[in-house]
């Protein structure tokens, strides 16, 4: 398993506030980087030489949203090679932004967030057991 950080773009404080518990309750040791706008979370993982574990990102966000970012992601030749998974964990899935994120991006999922706090730690947990035990090619 990566130990490197949790990267966490999402503009709604309740969203992170959640998502930082269920991290704790499911005992998942990576540190978590959030970031409220897209820009500042592609200056870091620009500038880090940190391997991080994973990217999650809403959709609609302030500046950019999820879709901009991803894709100026993939136009970063060093940034793609780190072969960073990111899936997208919103509250809404547009079909258009489902099939644009999965036709002209390379996402590993896009996910709507559950209505209930059992939701969200099972969907959660799905997702990082999958990463725990998925071939990665920086391992």
């Amino acid at each position: 398993m990566i130990s490197g950080p949790i990267v966490l773009v999402e503009d709604d404080e309740d969203d992170i506030s959640i998502f930082t518990e269920v991290l704790k309750e499911l005992d998942i040791p990576n540190r978590l980087v959030t970031f409220d706008k897209p820009a500042d979370a592609y200056h870091f993982l620009d500038n880090s030489s940190e391997q991080p574990y994973i990217i999650i990102s809403d959709v609609n966000l302030p500046g950019m949203s999820g879709l901009e970012f991803k894709n100026k992601l993939d136009q970063n030749d060093r940034l793609k090679k780190k072969s960073i998974p990111f899936i997208f964990y919103s509250t809404s899935a547009e079909k258009k932004y489902v099939t644009e994120a999965y036709l002209h991006l390379t996402v590993q999922g896009f996910f709507i967030k559950g209505h209930s706090l059992k939701e969200i730690k099972d969907q959660i947990k799905t997702i990082f057991e999958y990463w725990k035990i998925c071939q990665h090619p920086n391992i």
